[in-house]
């Protein structure tokens, strides 16, 4: 039986880079549907429209009317990398027997594709693609990530070491994933969370080809700091645990000053009262702002808004009708096999 592939690629701003990622895909699948480890007929590359302001969409039209291999999902505006990978995810989840998702800039060694799906014949529901080294990152890259994958572990979060989000997810995978409701989308830390069966691909990162990277400093910083807040309480029980600690070392001043005071001695040091003030101050503030910053999570959590809104979607299968035409109840879809005859598995 030949599984049904969709690759899902989310895209903002990647006209530079679409023509020479959709031929090397479509190179990469018309290999899987020749070797007969995927189905030719319903297989797609779904590139993800997520509010681009230059000629990506009119490129994915473009790429679906010269061929029915490429679909196409416009989102109604951006939404971010994240919003725009699940989307992807759960709009392909009824037409695909596996979903595998990378990004548009082919960083990621495409050719791991065919290993994934190796592990996916063995009986795994997810596999992550896995760097085999950072020897390519710049020294700050290198360490910074090196850091926050050490501190995710420490905050108790479970998160794949050098992964991204390439990765490879069973249909079952993504109904599973669909359950996670959260408006503030981590799926690094979410994916592992599902529980079924999994396992890792190595592969070795490549250079950016064409145009410009999407995450600046400045949205790593932030991406990072989503992925802490929304996984752990535990910055919140350091501060308490920090607030317990200056309370006590200001009972023990406390008692300092009175003793000396009761000795006779001179309290001198102006400058130690105002770099504690200072100090206080400074902890309470940030205290307050990691406070804030989960509210903030909760209160647009509890708004229960959409994650995103579909626009445009094109299919080989009549784009008019694909929304009434899913059918998630059957495990495989149709598929023809090499003699042309229908064959479909219901168990």
């Amino acid at each position: 039986m030949k599984d049904i592939l969709y690759l899902v690629i989310p895209c903002y701003n990647e006209e530079e880079v679409l023509p020479v990622t959709a031929e090397k895909l479509k190179q990469v699948m018309e290999d899987l549907i020749n070797k007969g480890i995927i189905c030719g007929e319903k297989s797609r590359i779904l590139f993800v429209n997520d509010g681009s302001k230059d000629r990506t969409w009119e490129m994915i039209k473009g790429l679906h009317e010269k061929n029915s291999l490429y679909s196409g999902l416009c989102l109604a505006k951006n939404r971010g990398h994240q919003n725009a990978l699940l989307a992807g995810l759960l709009e392909a989840r009824s037409y695909a027997d596996v979903i595998i998702s990378l990004d548009a800039d082919l960083q990621d060694d495409i050719h791991a594709i065919e290993k994934m799906m190796e592990k996916y014949d063995e009986g795994f529901d997810i596999v992550y693609g896995v760097r085999s080294s950072r020897k390519k990152d710049t020294w700050f890259k290198r360490n910074t990530a090196l850091g926050f994958y050490r501190f995710m572990k420490v905050l108790g979060v479970d998160i794949v070491y050098n992964h991204a989000d390439y990765r490879l997810m069973s249909r079952r995978a993504v109904d599973g994933l669909a359950e996670f409701k959260e408006v503030n989308l981590f799926l690094r830390g979410l994916v592992p969370l599902i529980g079924y069966s999994s396992t890792t691909v190595e592969y070795e990162r490549k250079e950016r080809f064409a145009g410009e990277s999407k995450y600046p400093l400045k949205k790593m910083l932030s991406f990072a700091f989503d992925g802490i807040t929304s996984f752990s309480v535990k910055p919140i029980r350091f501060i308490c645990a920090l607030g317990v600690f200056i309370f006590s070392v200001s009972i023990i001043m406390l008692i300092y000053f009175l003793l000396i005071y009761w000795m006779g001695k001179t309290v001198v040091g102006w400058a130690t009262i105002v770099i504690s003030i200072w100090a206080i101050g400074g902890l309470q503030l940030l205290a307050i702002g990691i406070i804030g910053e989960y509210i903030g999570k909760v209160y647009l959590e509890v708004k229960r808004r959409p994650r995103y809104l579909v626009a445009e979607w094109l299919n080989k299968e009549d784009s008019k009708q694909i929304k009434q035409e899913k059918n998630p109840v059957s495990d495989r879809k149709e598929c023809r096999d090499g003699n042309g005859t229908e064959t479909r598995d219901d168990t």
